[in-house]
């Protein structure tokens, strides 16, 4: 798995062994930044990586302009792998990483982002809660079956690949 396009793009990123991730693939990865940055959402912005997992999609969203990014994640072992990531793309200095369940994060309600990604595992219900929390301006959202659509967001695009569907989704405000 490498990272697909900017400053960092063709370095690989890494797993740890034997461990139950399931990164987001680098085909899935540059549709979904094409779409990303056809919106205009990926330049300049403030990103979190919910689930992050390895870190490929907010390593990849440092790597095409973004100007921080956000990791969070419960998994010891995953924190370790997004630090390893970090590092091996150097883009250690644009990143903070936080170690917590997500809906906990979420909950403390300390930024507003410009652009969210969410890749739980599959057997994750808790969307609703997700995105009640998050405070986001757009999100990608990545599961096995759509989300529900949430009061408060709109879908503006969504497609399968293979076993996984990605919902672009845009948060809706009184001021928009």
């Amino acid at each position: 798995m490498r990272v697909v396009a900017g400053s960092a793009g063709g370095r690989r990123l890494h797993a740890p062994p034997g461990h139950a991730l399931r990164p987001t693939s680098e085909r899935v990865r540059e549709a979904v930044f094409s779409s990303l940055e056809s919106m205009g959402a990926v330049d300049g912005s403030l990103v979190v990586d919910l689930f992050a997992g390895t870190g490929a999609l907010g390593i990849e969203a440092l790597s095409r302009g973004a100007s921080r990014a956000v990791f969070v994640d419960a998994d010891p072992l995953a924190i370790a792998s997004v630090r390893s990531n970090l590092e091996s793309t150097g883009l250690v200095d644009d990143a903070v990483v936080v170690q917590s369940d997500v809906v906990q994060f979420l909950r403390r309600g300390t930024e507003r982002f410009d652009l969210a990604f969410a890749d739980p595992p599959y057997e994750f219900q808790a969307w609703d809660d997700l995105l009640r929390l998050l405070d986001a301006r757009i999100a990608v959202l990545e599961s096995d079956r759509a989300p529900d659509a949430t009061a408060g967001w709109r879908t503006t695009r969504q497609k399968r690949y293979g076993d996984t569907v990605v919902t672009l989704v845009a948060q809706v405000r009184p001021d928009d």
